[in-house]
């Protein structure tokens, strides 16, 4: 009997080995037989580590789960960026770029081994709970997250609409660890809002970058341009990213045609260039980009696109430094591998990747006083009895838009970022107006 289960051990180690080495001739070429015999040689021990697991392990073990960890640790070999995803994971990221997903809302990155956010999603439950950007996620309920993959940490936050989920968080300036109990929701994301402020300065927020987002732009740009604007404001802080193909598109509406986007690069060194295909002319008026440390990877291209021909100027803090294209790549079995294959260079050439967009004018946020959080947190769900939420659910839906519109005008107030830009594009406006006597 042992020897049968040592032959079918051997036989499906062998198996797997094949399938290896096959993958590895079928991806780099029957030319390469040397590089194939070599990973053949490598390859050995990974059959012979199977199939000791598999014959002496105390319990009995799945080849296929095996396998899976065998991939998932192989990739945290390379950046934090490079993971396995199942096929559930893989579903679930699919749905995600069109703007609609389960879980809690937040954005993350890894750093040194910790789960990092980059930014809460706005309307979200982990906005509404007060989750900032820069917050390490120590644990999700009871497991701690040191060294999980960026896809072990997601999928740990996601989960079925209506359950909880507790995170502990660290967070620079607290005493101690803070613990937020979450309820999963379904995340709808209105990628691009906007609206006009002060008189006639534009004002466009950008969430994330989805594949609407460019046609989504486009049509609130055009919405301003017919309210008279005398300049725009484009808010890309806490926008995690998205789609390179969006930020490219966003970036197309403010170069002319043919001026570079962004270029990638990949191990061959062949580089691949984005450019702008514009139609119609880019707008005249002056613009500011604001910026923050949660502001990663396509708006960190958009940003530095704008900075690099002078289309706008950069306010606010340096960006999160994510500089690094991630292919997904199908597998056979429905599972998927998100591979880091190339990192992206700003339109002088430059790489951002560890480094981030920095400011022409960095303007630190002002702390939240008293009346302010008390103001937000009048934003934002409450937690409150079940008199005050059915009274809420009895009043009227006009006093409840335009009270939410009432604080959302008195917290930009507050912000002082966007005051410094509406600020500048007063000035820009002043100097542009002088006329010497002649």
């Amino acid at each position: 009997m042992e020897k049968e289960r040592l032959s079918t051990t051997w036989a499906s180690g062998l198996i797997v080995l094949g399938v290896l080495v096959l993958g590895v001739v079928i991806g780099k070429g029957l030319e390469k037989t040397g590089y194939a015999s070599e990973s053949y040689e490598e390859l050995k021990i990974f059959a012979e580590v199977l199939t000791q697991v598999k014959k002496s392990y105390v319990e009995e073990t799945e080849t296929k789960n095996l396998v899976h960890g065998a991939v998932r640790g192989m990739l945290k070999t390379l950046d934090a960026h490079s993971s396995y995803m199942t096929p559930d994971m893989y579903k679930e990221m699919q749905v995600e770029t069109k703007g609609e997903f389960g879980g809690l809302g937040i954005q993350i990155g890894i750093k040194d081994h910790l789960v990092i956010v980059i930014a809460p999603i706005e309307g979200t439950p982990a906005y509404a709970a007060g989750i900032e950007s820069g917050d390490v996620i120590a644990k999700v309920d009871e497991t701690p997250t040191k060294d999980l993959t960026l896809m072990e940490a997601v999928q740990r936050m996601r989960g079925p609409k209506g359950t909880d989920v507790t995170l502990t968080v660290e967070r620079k300036g607290a005493q101690g660890p803070l613990t937020f109990t979450l309820t999963r929701d379904i995340i709808k994301i209105r990628s691009v809002r906007s609206r006009v402020i002060d008189e006639h300065v534009g004002y466009v927020r950008i969430s994330q970058f989805q594949e609407s987002t460019p046609d989504d732009l486009g049509v609130e740009l055009v919405a301003l341009h017919d309210q008279g604007i005398h300049g725009l404001i484009l808010d890309l802080r806490n926008n995690p990213g998205g789609l390179l193909s969006a930020a490219v598109g966003v970036s197309e509406h403010f170069l002319t045609s043919d001026q570079l986007v962004v270029s990638i690069k990949g191990r061959d060194g062949q580089k691949d260039e984005y450019r702008a295909r514009g139609t119609t002319p880019p707008p005249e008026y002056p613009m500011i980009v604001l910026v923050n440390q949660g502001s990663a990877s396509a708006s960190e291209i958009v940003a530095a696109a704008m900075q690099d021909w002078g289309k706008a100027v950069i306010v606010g803090k340096t960006t999160f430094g994510k500089g690094s294209v991630q292919t997904i790549l199908p597998l056979s079995d429905g599972s998927g591998l998100r591979l880091t294959t190339a990192k992206y260079y700003t339109p002088r050439g430059e790489s951002i990747h560890s480094v981030g967009v920095k400011p022409d004018i960095v303007v630190e946020p002002k702390p939240p006083t008293v009346d302010q959080e008390t103001k937000d947190a009048a934003s934002r769900p409450s937690g409150g009895d079940a008199a005050s939420s059915a009274d809420n659910e009895r009043s009227d839906g006009h006093q409840e838009k335009k009270k939410k519109e009432d604080i959302e005008a008195e917290f930009m107030k507050k912000d002082v970022q966007l005051q410094k830009a509406i600020e500048l594009l007063k000035t820009w406006n002043v100097f542009k107006d002088l006329r010497p006597l002649s």
